[in-house]
């Protein structure tokens, strides 16, 4: 459907044509949970509207369908509202003893979901996407309260340094991927001045996400990642906790139409959730389906 008649609409530089804002419809259709900025991204991935760098031209796409919206072309997703139940809090420094029971909250209801997502959104430097696949997020708590969260979802399709290592080809690696997850997120709240705590609780959730993945989606992950920039972060919780690191990411990567850009390397981090993980991802698992769902 062409909403207008020879639209007058510029996005990245060129008019938006019929058949883009047909296509542009059809996704805030089939995606109306994802916010706005979710949907610029999964719109830039669609139409391959991104940068000579190979980022994607979120920032115009997302006035581009502001736009839309306001002729009324396409019914936009509300926006994000912080409410006071995820304002910062007073400074909490302590000992990491004097926190008392530190605590894993498996996230599972919509309210506890949304409020994981808000405080994410509006504390991790990253923010909040919404992951494709198998997905499972985490309070840390103890009696003073929520004190951060955690995410573990699907991990990266290839990596030269981490396929070496397991020692997989690609064509197990294709069929296994689903055994390894990724460490997505993982965020102490900035008002938390608690000196071990991201190693204790890093050392913590490897000895429990196993048996919590099992519970939800049916099989154990056999691997954990996580890919730390080192402008930001020298990685020090992870090695505390003996996560391995594999080195850095290339400096260069693909976008989904097949350009190369340049990008920040990051450091791979790795840790085996059971002993024989290389038999599992080298090996069959054929009573076993992990399958998708999307969180």
């Amino acid at each position: 459907m062409n909403p207008k008649k020879d639209p007058v609409m510029i996005c990245c530089g060129r008019p938006v044509t019929p058949d883009e804002i047909t296509s542009i419809q059809e996704t805030v259709k089939q995606f109306s949970n994802l916010s706005l900025r979710e949907l610029a991204q999964t719109i830039c991935e669609h139409l391959d509207w991104c940068r000579d760098a190979g980022e994607n031209k979120i920032e115009a796409t997302c006035t581009l369908l502001e736009a839309l919206g306001a002729e009324g072309v396409l019914t936009l997703p509300e926006k994000i509202i912080f409410y006071p139940r995820t304002d910062p809090q007073p400074i909490l420094n302590c000992k990491l003893q004097e926190l008392g029971e530190v605590d894993l909250e498996v996230v599972k209801n919509e309210h506890r979901t949304h409020l994981w997502d808000e405080y994410v959104q509006r504390y991790h430097y990253l923010g909040y996407t919404r992951a494709e696949g198998h997905a499972m997020r985490y309070f840390i708590r103890s009696e003073q309260g929520i004190l951060g969260c955690i995410f573990f979802s699907r991990a990266a399709e290839s990596m030269a340094a981490r396929d070496s290592w397991i020692g997989w080809t690609p064509a197990q690696r294709r069929k296994n991927l689903a055994w390894v997850i990724n460490n997505t997120r993982f965020l102490i709240f900035p008002w938390v001045e608690v000196r071990y705590l991201a190693s204790h609780v890093l050392g913590r959730i490897t000895r429990s996400v196993g048996a919590d993945w099992q519970t939800r989606f049916g099989y154990t992950p056999a691997l954990v990642e996580a890919f730390v920039d080192p402008k930001l972060y020298e990685g020090v919780c992870y090695q505390a906790s003996n996560w391995e690191c594999l080195g850095m990411t290339p400096d260069r990567a693909l976008t989904p139409g097949g350009n190369t850009y340049q990008t920040t390397p990051k450091k791979i981090y790795v840790k085996p959730l059971t002993r024989n993980f290389r038999a599992i991802l080298c090996g069959d698992h054929p009573d076993t389906d992990p399958g998708n769902t999307d969180a």
